[in-house]
């Protein structure tokens, strides 16, 4: 039985707001689960930017965070990527969402560009870029 713990990610979207995407076939969901519970996911969409891989969502259990799920999650979409010939992907985070920042920041994701007033006024959504290995 799956913990509940929400809101999973910003923005004050919920687990069910984030499974509206799990039925897009063109979005790859990846999950992070021990035993029959679930930990968090990444929903990936390999068409991305420009043909460019997007992370689109991300989301961990609060009472999970900062023990490597999301870390996990990250690393093994970047494989996705790369096994595709990605040479970049992108993401945005929230700029109140410092958080999130320091964890694709330590990653290796660099901020491109900053969307302001984007989504939420007052509140700027940054994008980020990671050079993936050959």
């Amino acid at each position: 039985m799956m913990a509940k713990c929400e809101p999973w990610v910003t923005l004050g979207r919920t687990l069910d707001v984030a499974r509206a995407s799990f039925n897009d076939p063109d979005y790859q969901i990846f999950i992070a689960h021990s035993e029959d519970e679930l930990l968090g996911f990444l929903i990936l969409d390999v068409r991305g930017l420009a043909g460019a891989p997007y992370i689109k969502s991300v989301g961990v259990r609060d009472d999970v965070r900062s023990r490597g799920v999301g870390s996990q999650l990250m690393a093994h979409a970047e494989m996705i990527c790369r096994s595709g010939g990605a040479r970049d992907v992108f993401l945005c985070v929230s700029s109140f969402n410092p958080r999130a920042r320091t964890l694709y920041e330590r990653l290796g994701y660099e901020l491109i560009g900053e969307l302001t007033d984007f989504v939420i006024v007052g509140a700027s959504e940054l994008l980020l870029r990671k050079r993936l290995p050959l």
